[in-house]
C-alpha cells in the first residue's frame, strides 16, 4: 500500500508565510522564491527539483502568540504548505521533520485548518472509485468520532452524500463518464468550476475529474503533531489500497456499540499490523468508546 504517491496540504498559522518557507528551505536546503500571484505564494525548490509551496488561504482565521496568549493576526499568517508529491517509504521522515520544526518554530493549528491528502488516481477504476465510496459511507461515522472533526470545519468536509451513494450502487457505473455524471448530479453550477460545492467532502472526487487524477481525503482536522500527521497519511494510503485491490465494498455500517473495538480490527484489517503502525493505531483510536480488546463487556 505505500507504492502509491500522494501529496500533503497542511493549513496552520503562528508564524508567517515567508518564516515557513524559511524553514522549509533551510531544512530541505533548497532555495526561496516569491510568486506574485493572488495566494501570495512561498516556493522553495529543493536539490532534487520539486517545489514545496506555502500558500495563503481564505479559510483560516490567522493568529499568533503573545506569551501564553493566541491573538488575531494579519493574513500573512495564513499559511497552507502545500507539497510535492511524495512516496511513503522515501519522503515521511523529512515530512516530518519539517512539521517538528514549523511547530518549534511557533506554528500552531486551529479550529479553522485541515490538512488534505491527495492520492495518485492513475490506477483507479469505475468498480475502485465505486468501491472508495462505499468504504468512505461505510465509515463515516467512525471516521468523524475518531478524527474529531471539529464543527467549524464541517462544511468544508461533509459525510458521503447518502443519495450519491444510493445512485453509485444502483446504477452501477462501468465507465469513467458514467462516474462523472453521477458525481455532479444536483448541481447547477460548471464543473470546471476549481471552488466546486462537489469538493467539499470526506471524499473529493472533484479534482479526480477535472483534470489533476487524484483522489482527496479532506476530513483531517489540521495538526503540527508529526507523529498524528503519519497517522492520517497512513490512514489514507491504507484505505486507497482497500479500494484498489478489494472486489467489492459494502456501504453498509459497521457494529458502533465498541468503536474502539470496530476501529482496531478495522485497522488491523487493512494492514496496520506490528509495532511500526502502534501509534498510528493508538492515534486514530484514542477519541473512540468502549475496548480496543474486548467487543463485549463480559468477555
Amino acid at each position: 500500500m505505500f507504492k502509491s504517491k500522494f501529496g500533503i496540504e497542511i493549513e496552520f498559522t503562528g508564524i508567517t508565510r515567508s518564516e515557513a518557507a524559511r524553514i522549509a528551505a533551510e531544512h530541505l536546503g533548497g532555495t526561496v522564491t516569491g510568486a506574485a500571484d493572488y495566494y501570495d505564494t512561498k516556493r522553495v525548490t529543493a536539490p532534487d527539483g520539486r517545489v514545496w509551496k506555502f500558500m495563503s488561504d481564505g479559510s483560516i482565521a490567522c493568529q499568533t502568540k503573545q506569551g501564553r496568549r493566541k491573538v488575531s493576526a494579519s493574513r500573512d499568517y495564513s499559511v497552507e504548505l502545500v507539497s510535492p508529491i511524495l512516496t511513503y517509504r522515501e519522503d515521511i521522515d523529512t515530512l516530518q521533520e519539517l512539521v517538528r520544526k514549523l511547530r518549534q518554530a511557533g506554528a500552531f493549528a486551529n479550529t479553522s485548518c485541515g490538512i488534505h491528502i491527495h492520492l495518485d488516481g492513475a490506477s483507479h477504476t469505475p468498480r475502485s472509485i465505486r468501491n472508495f465510496v462505499n468504504i468512505i459511507a461505510s465509515k463515516n461515522d467512525l471516521f468523524y468520532d475518531a478524527l474529531q472533526i471539529a464543527p467549524q470545519r464541517m462544511s468544508y468536509c461533509k459525510k458521503m452524500d447518502s443519495l450519491l451513494v444510493e445512485k453509485m450502487n444502483l446504477r452501477k457505473p462501468k465507465t469513467m463518464e458514467m462516474l462523472e455524471e453521477i458525481w455532479y448530479e444536483g448541481y447547477s453550477e460548471s464543473r470546471g468550476q476549481h471552488y466546486h460545492q462537489s469538493r467539499y467532502h470526506f471524499l473529493n472526487l472533484h479534482s479526480f475529474f477535472t483534470g489533476n487524477r487524484t483522489v482527496e481525503l479532506r476530513g483531517f482536522n489540521s495538526e503540527l503533531h508529526a507523529g498524528k500527521v503519519r497517522s492520517y497519511i497512513v490512514l489514507a494510503l491504507a484505505l486507497n489500497h482497500q479500494a484498489l485491490t478489494q472486489k467489492c465494498a459494502s456501504a453498509k455500517k459497521p457494529q458502533t456499540d465498541n468503536q474502539k473495538f470496530a476501529m482496531r480490527t478495522y485497522l488491523n484489517r487493512i494492514g496496520f499490523i506490528g509495532d511500526e503502525f502502534a501509534n498510528c493505531r493508538e492515534h486514530l483510536t484514542a477519541h473512540l468508546r468502549g475496548s480496543a480488546a474486548w467487543r463485549f463487556r463480559a468477555a
